[in-house]
């Protein structure tokens, strides 16, 4: 293997690509990135190309920002025969390890889309032929390793592998939402893929119970509020907009006209902060980490608005904000989740909490 293949969302590849180079460094794996400006994917070339494997193990990806995906791969295979596109497939996987599922994709890109017809057909066969080839196991096998393909046209593809507990499981690493048709406004996918990217499924009956108290800084129209209503949580919702009417005929929403960054709740119950407030990062994260330090909240779910350059080194300033003031504060180790959600534009969202014995 050569390197490392990682999807994005398109226009985001310098600051993916910004990122690897920082995290494999810290790994003492060394190389060089490839990229196409839009292309929602990028590649990073090991100088020595057996430090690929190595990468695609140890690279954590639950704490990779911009990746959506990643998995290690061999150079791209150009130029192929229309009437054969297995055999450079099959050839070029013939020293991979079995693995236990097949994933056929493409760019999540105007021009990747048109080839996820492309994808599902050519993916009986080539999942027949690997099977054939003791490649692929003949049933599903989670502990397995997965075996990639990502076609790039219908002529040339990266194919390679990714271990099942270092990668994503969803197609394409994209949690797909459905709109309720009764939020009032789309920003409430925001935060319902953050609850479920962060807070482990098993988890969820405790941390999002109902009957938790709840704060929502620039909470108008109501997008995040919606979503701690849903599962039955009491809101303060601080912002001078007006709030959805739906919601406030919940009974389960306090509306507090006030400035976000000087609102302060007047009882000492808050379980969650969340915010999706338009404002700097390090001045939103730092505001966030006062909450989290100071027992003000237990956990705090956030966006961070990014510049449209630099947005790596942005973060990174946030994060070292969010760590300052907790070390300022004595408040303890403290757990801290980042991720560019695909419902999210030009922010990243956070999710942050001590942790406690």
């Amino acid at each position: 293997m050569l390197g490392l293949l990682f999807y994005c969302r398109s226009g985001f590849e310098k600051d993916l690509a910004a990122e690897v180079q920082d995290k494999a460094s810290q790994l003492n794996v060394f190389g060089y990135v490839k990229l196409i400006a839009d292309s929602g994917y990028v590649v990073f070339q090991c100088y020595q190309p057996e430090e690929a494997d190595k990468l695609a193990k140890e690279l954590n990806f639950s704490q990779l920002i911009f990746a959506r995906q990643m998995f290690a791969t061999s150079q791209l295979i150009e130029g192929m025969d229309v009437s054969d596109r297995l055999s450079p497939l099959l050839a070029t996987s013939a020293n991979f390890p079995l693995c236990g599922d097949l994933r056929v994709e493409y760019a999540d890109t105007s021009e990747g889309r048109e080839l996820s017809k492309f994808c599902r057909k050519i993916s009986v066969p080539l999942r027949q032929q690997l099977r054939k080839t003791n490649k692929l196991t003949h049933k599903e096998n989670a502990s397995k390793p997965v075996l990639h393909v990502f076609f790039t046209a219908t002529d040339a593809a990266y194919i390679g592998y990714s271990y099942s507990n270092n990668n994503s499981p969803l197609p394409l690493g994209i949690l797909r939402l459905k709109f309720p048709h009764d939020a009032p406004s789309r920003s409430t996918l925001k935060l319902d893929e953050a609850f479920q990217t962060f807070i482990p499924k098993s988890e969820h009956e405790d941390r999002l119970r109902g009957s938790l108290h709840a704060v929502d800084l620039g909470a108008c129209p109501g997008g995040w509020t919606y979503q701690l209503v849903r599962r039955s949580m009491f809101v303060e919702a601080v912002d001078n907009g007006a709030m959805d009417q739906a919601l406030m005929d919940s009974g389960l929403v306090t509306y507090c006209p006030e400035d976000g960054f000087k609102f302060k709740p007047k009882k000492n119950n808050i379980y969650w902060l969340v915010c999706d407030m338009i404002e700097q990062p390090q001045k939103v994260a730092k505001l966030m980490a006062q909450w989290v330090a100071s027992g003000r909240c237990k956990e705090a779910m956030f966006n961070l608005k990014l510049p449209m350059k630099k947005r790596y080194e942005s973060v990174q300033e946030s994060l070292a904000i969010i760590a300052n003031e907790i070390h300022a504060q004595q408040a303890g180790p403290y757990q801290l989740q980042i991720k560019h959600l695909y419902h999210n534009r030009e922010e990243v969202t956070v999710h942050l909490r001590l942790i406690t014995k």
